[in-house]
């Protein structure tokens, strides 16, 4: 049954052919002959608080489609969470050591560019390498966390539901996602869409993220409160400048594999990193001592 829905959904948002099949990607000889180089992620700190957001997911009232509510969330630990989403560079280290998949062919490998053309397994086994580097437990952000990370620039995809022609609301969609022009494949430099208020940059660009958060349907009361979810991990929810549900497998959504509304243009990711409470306190005291500089 799981499989089913994976390709059921796989076809959804079909809009071309399929990828490239996955070869070697876009780096000169050179490049390939010198040992992997890599980095710590740049990584800020956002301050614990309360956020006011539309739940992701499917909903029905009385057996007729309904808009997702609006629901609050304590977000109680500060987020720690990266400045840009993974390059395709320190991805790349990651397929050398021989624990992540080979990027596509037309994915070009650079420091400054977000890698693309990745599933969420892609990203689930990054995170999973990248804590055995490190030492240190990163992991992909839950639709919440990214929603609080990301700030004025998360963007409310809530659309009138019309009970009586629930088509409506998929134009509605379409339309809105239409007027937004962010078909654009182009992969560009980190920076091209700037920083929010917390100093995260590109957020809801071109290039959509992958979160751990597992599409859900679900089924609200009189009061519009949910009182049922049923989760389906082979689907994962995807934000950027509109969410998206995208099949877990799928590296280009915009070959199917898209729930609803446009597909994404491109899906790549950032991590999170758990902090230890003292470490924390540390960061804190130490901000506070040497603001960071633009």
């Amino acid at each position: 049954m799981l499989l089913a829905f994976k390709l059921k959904l796989a076809l959804a948002c079909a809009a071309g052919l399929a990828g490239p099949i996955a070869v070697v990607p876009l780096v000169s000889d050179i490049a390939a002959r010198r040992p992997p180089t890599w980095n710590e992620p740049a990584i800020v700190q956002i301050a614990s608080g309360t956020l006011s957001y539309r739940a992701a997911g499917d909903f029905t009232h009385a057996g007729k489609q309904a808009e997702a509510p609006i629901v609050t969330v304590r977000v109680a630990k500060p987020v720690s969470i990266m400045k840009h989403q993974v390059s395709s560079a320190d991805y790349q280290v990651c397929v050398q050591d021989g624990a992540c998949r080979p990027l596509e062919r037309s994915v070009a490998i650079a420091p400054d560019l977000p890698v693309v053309q990745v599933s969420w397994h892609d990203a689930d086994a990054y995170a999973s390498w990248l804590s055995r580097k490190t030492g240190r437990t990163y992991r992909l952000p839950s639709d919440e966390e990214w929603a609080f990370a990301a700030g004025s620039k998360f963007t409310d995809d809530g659309v009138p539901v019309d009970v009586n022609d629930p088509s409506r609301r998929s134009l509605g969609r379409y339309e809105r996602e239409s007027d937004r022009n962010i078909s654009d494949p182009t992969v560009y430099p980190f920076g091209k869409f700037g920083s929010n208020e917390h100093g995260v940059s590109d957020l809801a660009g071109n290039v959509w993220e992958w979160t751990s958060t597992c599409f859900v349907r679900g089924q609200l009361d009189e009061t519009g409160h949910i009182t049922r979810q049923h989760a389906n991990c082979g689907v994962r929810v995807a934000e950027g400048a509109h969410r998206a549900y995208v099949t877990d497998f799928i590296r280009d959504a915009r070959a199917g594999g898209c729930a609803q509304g446009l597909p994404p243009a491109n899906l790549g990711f950032r991590l999170v990193r758990e902090e230890t409470p003292w470490l924390v306190s540390l960061s804190h005291r130490l901000s506070k001592a040497w603001p960071a500089r633009s």
